[in-house]
């Protein structure tokens, strides 16, 4: 696919994914989403990519600000929404779980951890797409937003399901029926985030985290605790623990349990088979 809205890399096992219109400070729109579903399968079948880390062109002084407001312009024209994306849109994550066959909820099939490096301003779908990485750094003063509150609209894309999970129903309640804004400070507070990290050390800390993640976390491992936790929020605890004993007996069944206890033992880095 050609890039126009979007840029990938791949280094050392870690994907970069950036969202890249500048002159809209990055704002959304269905090509963005078009071409982000798809860097995500790509990277989610890429063997060589172990971690994926989401962040915002620098130069548009935002993470992602929400919709395109000539999009939202757009769609008061015509009288309805219309999310500007194909029919034939990839699905990443698809398949896994249907409980995570959704917009945004792809996110959690995605087989490998996805940690968001919020630059600036996340608004509407940026916030939304900031709550179902796994993971979040945050440069101090950003400003959040859930924003539907101004335009008539429902909370967004799940947004209702994920947030009270990550900072619990009281705080929800008040970022999602006031839609305020509110500052990347109080956002660490409320434990949205896990780290805020000066900005010219934002992609530093963050790449650091991910190569920390790529070496010493075997694949498999980061894989399947990742589908627990996500599973785990829809079952019972002893649910949970039948699947975790019945997971231990078939992973350590692999290559990479051997692989790990040898690198242990011999007290140098593990070579995952993946």
């Amino acid at each position: 696919m050609e890039l126009k809205a979007t840029r990938y890399d791949v280094t050392d096992g870690i994907a970069v994914v950036m969202l890249a219109r500048p002159k809209r400070r990055n704002a959304w729109t269905g090509r963005m989403h078009t071409e982000y579903r798809w860097i995500l399968r790509e990277a989610d079948c890429d063997p060589a990519v172990r971690v994926i880390v989401v962040t915002g062109d620098p130069d548009g002084v935002a993470f992602c600000p929400g919709a395109d407001l000539q999009a939202l312009e757009g769609h008061s024209a015509r009288g309805q929404y219309d999310a500007g994306t194909p029919d034939d849109i990839a699905e990443p994550g698809y398949g896994v779980d249907p409980a995570f066959d959704a917009t945004f909820a792809y996110h959690f099939g995605v087989g490998k951890p996805i940690i968001a490096a919020i630059n600036g301003a996340a608004a509407g779908v940026g916030l939304v797409l900031a709550a179902f990485c796994d993971l979040r750094f945050c440069v101090p003063g950003v400003k959040f937003t859930a924003a539907h509150g101004r335009y008539n609209f429902p909370v967004e894309y799940g947004l209702s399901w994920v947030l009270p999970r990550i900072i619990g129903l009281t705080h929800a309640n008040d970022i999602l029926l006031s839609s305020r804004v509110f500052t990347a400070e109080e956002a660490d507070r409320m434990g949205f985030l896990n780290r805020i990290v000066p900005a010219e050390r934002l992609m530093d800390e963050v790449m650091a985290y991910a190569r920390m993640l790529a070496t010493s976390v075997a694949p498999g491992s980061a894989r399947e605790s990742k589908r627990q936790i996500y599973r785990d929020l829809h079952r019972d605890a002893a649910s949970s623990v039948k699947v975790a004993e019945a997971l231990l007996v078939e992973m350590s069944r692999t290559p990479d349990y051997k692989e790990g206890v040898k690198a242990f033992m011999e007290k140098r880095p593990p070579a995952w088979s993946g």
